[in-house]
């Protein structure tokens, strides 16, 4: 395995450079979710020219490269998500985005580039690995309900034997690499609350119901949900991102909108919520005699990783890295539609650190200046061709 483990190392070297460059670009030029058109026809055109077989258009802007070894073997799947976020990049750097507005702001660039090196490799080395190579360019990972539903619609998964995926994760540092067993990353719901009271004279708060002070008592109850209302011993999360009410300082509200987000890693704890939250805004709304209204939308369920693919990311992962590289995830609560990927065949999501105070990648996923050790990139590819090649390993013996 370690004669293997250099091979790679060496040829994804000699690849590295361009992964930069193609990094840099489509960080320069983001789409988002839904809407990656450009981005869709600049990855096929690199794949052609790498030498692959390329399906486009797989579930909206998707992408399927197919590359065939030379022996009867696995199918398994590498999947990189292309999607950008509507944030406006602040960084001062060459490569910032050029969309005014739209930002790379979760590292799906960097995904992207990584997988157009994977893809390098394997044409390089067709005589050399058993089965197919399935490389999934996957878009609108950021909304739900996501693109991996529709590239599985279309046959992304026919015949795959295991799929994997890395998210490169600023939160850990650059040489670091983790997943865990089991539930990983979180259900990721959202809900929106419309509050309808009477507005009126600033001076004559008699004559109103005040949907301000009403969403204010609103968002305090919530925050009761996890603290009173679920087993502290089991992770949750009830997070308001957004209130709005009112225009002008004399004026009381009449209506206020409160969005927000629910993560938890159990379909118990996730009605739990949704009933709580249920009975808290109809009852708020009563007792200050306004209209309520809950919208409570279902986003990613849990991902959950196969135990034994995991247990074979702790060996390949020490034997590529080191021990002391390898660490044991807690929960995140970060939403995930690799998920729909592990209901269909077995597989393991896994995390590469690209946190690196020396190079600014210091800013947390989502920030208007989130960036990212690039090293991660080189990392993330050694990690999913390792693998899928002992994967391939283990099916033959």
């Amino acid at each position: 395995m370690k004669d293997m483990n250099d091979e790679i190392l060496q040829s994804l070297q000699t690849i590295y450079p361009d992964m930069v460059q193609w990094r840099r670009y489509l960080h320069r030029h983001p789409e988002l979710s839904f809407h990656e058109q450009a981005t869709s026809e600049w990855i096929a055109q690199k794949l052609k020219e790498i030498g692959c077989d390329v399906q486009e258009g797989v579930g909206g802007y998707g992408l399927i490269a197919t590359i065939q070894g030379t022996r009867p073997g696995p199918v398994i799947a590498l999947r990189a998500d292309i999607d950008a976020l509507p944030i406006q990049d602040e960084k001062a750097c060459d490569y910032a985005s050029a969309v005014p507005g739209v930002m790379h702001a979760c590292g799906h660039d960097a995904h992207t580039a990584t997988m157009l090196g994977i893809a390098g490799y394997y044409v390089s080395r067709r005589e050399q690995f058993a089965g197919e190579r399935r490389l999934l360019f996957q878009p609108a990972e950021e909304v739900t309900p996501g693109g991996a539903v529709g590239m599985i619609a279309e046959g992304a998964l026919e015949e795959v034997d295991a799929i994997y995926g890395v998210h490169l994760w600023t939160p850990l540092a650059y040489g670091k690499v983790a997943t865990k067993g089991g539930p990983f990353m979180a259900a990721a719901d959202e809900f929106y609350i419309d509050i309808v009271g009477k507005g009126g004279h600033g001076g004559l708060p008699h004559e109103t119901v005040d949907t301000i002070v009403i969403g204010s008592g609103l968002v305090q109850s919530l925050q009761t949900i996890v603290s009173r209302n679920m087993n502290p011993l089991e992770p949750a999360v009830v997070s308001v991102g957004s209130f709005h009410a009112g225009s002008t300082a004399n004026v009381i509200a009449e209506r206020c909108r409160i969005k927000g987000t629910v993560r938890t890693f159990t379909e118990e704890a996730r009605e739990r919520i949704r009933k709580r939250l249920e009975t808290i805004v109809t009852h708020t709304g009563e007792l200050y005699g306004a209209e309520t209204a809950l919208d409570y939308r279902d986003g990613y369920p849990p991902v959950v990783n196969d135990e034994a693919e995991a247990e074979r990311f702790f060996r390949v992962a020490n034997e590529l890295f080191g021990e002391d590289a390898v660490e044991q995830s807690s929960y995140i609560m970060a939403g995930e539609d690799f998920t729909y990927y592990l209901h269909k065949v077995k597989g393991c999501f896994m995390l590469v650190g690209a946190g690196n105070a020396a190079c600014n990648a210091v800013y947390p996923h989502h920030h208007p200046r989130f960036d990212l050790d690039e090293r991660s990139m080189l990392m993330s590819a050694r990690l999913m061709i390792a693998m899928a090649e002992d994967f391939a390993s283990k099916e033959r013996s």
